[in-house]
């Protein structure tokens, strides 16, 4: 095998210490080398380079056992910031949500903003021009949206304002920075499933059922989302159902249409769990239903399944975890 050549190795180091400091905050050089199996002379090369590119700070001198003090150095969180915007169905009411997060993932900034105002575009650029120069740090950007898109445009989406857009092209020509694009299921039950640390091997489904749009599932398998061809996985409210989803329906049909939902996914994908998002659902009624159906419609293997009104709280989390992703340092060096 070829030896790796000192400039990947060094990036390959000082991504080490990166991590290092940026999950313990603060250390002193003994420390790192402890913690990351680097010499001292080595790290002591690498946090002159991360001083410099001010991404670690020096700290305060430390007491050591009646010998010479030891610096201590300081992990700089806010060298690099994520700007998260995702669109979400809020008491009926569509409503923008945008943040500004460090690379602790600690909210600099939480905004909200009606949808209909929004995406006027002169509006829309206003407000982005307003906040990339309140945080000059911000080195990338997440959306949410209630769609799915192919190569950066949306192709489907239950908000007509967003079909055919091409949103990250233009983000990324206009502002020269890289944008996460995510579909609002997708980033749910990413947030669902980081946030309760899910285990590798688990399937994890979740159905969204918005009061007046179509629903969506999230397919989330081997730590990641299940997209399928053009990203189009989960996209349920195609199914030969004969529901027009924009019109209201009784609560015994909604039972009944979301009882054959989770049946038909159980059936193909089998999944451990389920979490079914809606902010309005009687869940006893539910749960009566759910039974009352499988005494006829049987499954080899039964999902564990969990009602929740957290969609907005697990949304969020996945765009912040998704957008933060895109700021792990990465290898420029090749072998």
């Amino acid at each position: 095998m070829d030896k790796a050549s000192p400039n990947l190795m060094k990036e390959i180091n000082l991504n080490t210490v990166r991590r290092a400091m940026k999950q313990h905050g603060k250390a002193t050089k003994p420390q790192l080398a402890a913690l990351t199996g680097l010499s001292v002379v080595t790290i002591q090369s690498l946090m002159k380079e991360l001083i410099e590119l001010g991404e670690v700070e020096e700290d305060a001198l430390i007491p050591s056992n009646g010998g010479r003090p030891v610096l201590n150095y300081r992990f700089n969180y806010n060298h690099s910031l994520a700007l998260v915007i995702h669109m979400n169905e809020l008491q009926v009411e569509d409503i923008v949500f945008v943040a500004v997060f460090n690379l602790n993932g600690d909210p600099l900034l939480n905004r909200e903003y009606s949808f209909k105002d929004i995406f006027n575009r002169k509006i829309f650029y206003r407000m982005l021009d307003e906040l990339l120069a309140l945080f000059p740090s911000i080195k990338v950007m997440g959306i949410g949206i209630p769609g799915q898109s192919v190569n950066g445009k949306i192709i489907v989406s239950s908000h007509q304002e967003l079909q055919g857009v091409e949103l990250a092209g233009e983000l990324e020509r206009r502002y020269g920075l890289p944008v996460v694009l995510e579909n609002d299921v997708n980033a749910a039950v990413s947030g669902y499933c980081h946030h309760k640390q899910t285990a590798e091997e688990q399937c994890i489904l979740g159905i969204y059922f918005p009061e007046k749009y179509p629903p969506g599932v999230g397919i989330y398998l081997n730590e990641g989302i299940v997209k399928g061809k053009n990203g189009m996985a989960g996209e349920i409210k195609f199914l030969p159902l004969n529901v027009d989803w924009y019109r209201a329906m009784t609560a015994e049909v909604f039972i009944e249409t979301v009882c054959t939902i989770v049946q038909t996914l159980s059936a193909v994908l089998a999944p451990d769990q389920i979490v079914i998002y809606r902010e309005q659902i009687d869940v006893e009624a539910w749960r009566s239903g759910w039974d009352s159906y499988q005494s006829t419609h049987g499954l080899p293997s039964a999902p564990e399944i969990r009602i929740s009104n957290a969609f907005y709280e697990d949304f969020k989390e996945g765009m912040k975890w998704l957008t933060l992703q895109a700021l792990e340092p990465k290898l420029q060096n090749q072998l």
